[in-house]
């Protein structure tokens, strides 16, 4: 069995972050997005995944090398020379996904975090016996995404409003109503958000993966190479990556912390991303949605209000309201 990840172009949404490696290679929870995908993938059967991609095709497939070994699961690149949509990569990679056997495969967005029930869609697919199947989920903003019309008893699509109407004519789509969470997280609201939906999922599955203690509060992801001082307040909703130290006195909440970063004595972190080997100086508070690139130096009791920050920069007076910092 076979799968498809759309993996897409620039990223421009999660900037600064995507400045140095691919959006699907933005940890989220500690693991490249498209990670996620690729081990549920592997885990109802898929043997083969192709990316649908465009930009900078080498470094994702160099980076996925060692985990095509691990995983055991072959990884193949569809290169798009200019950027085509969804139905595009589709027909470019119909040779790589149609092999004469009529097997059905999957299609992934790779910035969707979900708990991907895939055996469940196969059943479903299997059953009412027509030609494709959708996930859907119901959302707050409809206008983001558009919205599917469908028979409630037997999922038959109806129509799409304000989307393509592939195989709708021919009643040949049907859609499956995706059980618990769903998040779109290739932009900084949305990623945080589905931060916390995932920790919640990642609880109730096994509450051995998510930290605990007296400084712990709510759902918390620890890199176990990550160092903690004492007196520190981490939580809710946390991922702090490998390497990382958070010196005493730190207050964490509802953020990532990349790997190699540097938290100093009482900084307070909130709703913000903070990118790869960065470090975030004593007394000083970030929040709002701020956004720190790679190796981004934040120096002693400076305060950032919502700000985005490109890589390799040092931040020596407080960023009062939202804006880039060049």
């Amino acid at each position: 069995m076979k799968a498809l990840i759309l993996v897409g172009g620039f990223g421009t949404r999660l900037r600064p972050l995507t400045l140095s490696v691919p959006k699907p290679l933005v940890e989220f929870a500690n693991k490249p997005m498209i990670l996620h995908q690729i081990e549920a993938l592997k885990a109802i059967g898929v043997t083969e995944v192709v990316l649908a991609i465009n930009y900078q095709p080498e470094v994702m497939m160099n980076f996925l090398k060692d985990f095509e070994t691990k995983l055991e699961i072959k990884i193949t690149c569809s290169q798009e020379t200019e950027p085509l949509g969804t139905a595009g990569p589709l027909a470019l990679a119909r040779d790589k996904l149609i092999d004469g056997s009529g097997e059905p495969f999957f299609v992934l967005n790779s910035d969707v975090i979900s708990e991907y029930p895939l055996k469940q869609m196969m059943e479903f697919h299997k059953v009412h016996g027509g030609e494709a199947s959708i996930m859907v989920t119901k959302v707050d903003e409809p206008s983001k995404y558009g919205v599917v019309v469908m028979e409630e008893s037997t999922g038959k699509v109806e129509k799409f409003v304000e989307k393509p109407k592939i195989f709708v004519a021919e009643d040949k789509l049907y859609a499956m109503v995706l059980p618990g969470f769903w998040m779109d997280i290739g932009q900084p609201r949305d990623y945080i958000t589905g931060l916390r939906l995932y920790l919640e999922s990642l609880r109730k599955k096994s509450s051995s993966k998510l930290a605990n203690g007296p400084h712990i509060v709510g759902n918390v992801l620890v890199d176990e190479t990550a160092k903690i001082g004492e007196g520190c307040l981490i939580g809710p909703d946390v991922a702090i990556g490998p390497g990382c130290i958070v010196e005493s006195g730190v207050r964490l909440s509802r953020c990532s912390v990349m790997r190699g970063v540097r938290i100093k004595k009482h900084a307070c972190i909130s709703s913000s991303i903070i990118g790869w080997h960065s470090t975030v100086g004593q007394w000083a508070r970030v929040e709002n949605l701020t956004i720190l690139g790679e190796d981004v130096h934040v120096c002693d009791e400076i305060y950032s209000n919502g700000g985005v920050v490109l890589p390799h920069k040092e931040i020596k007076s407080s960023i009062l309201k939202p804006e880039i910092v060049m």
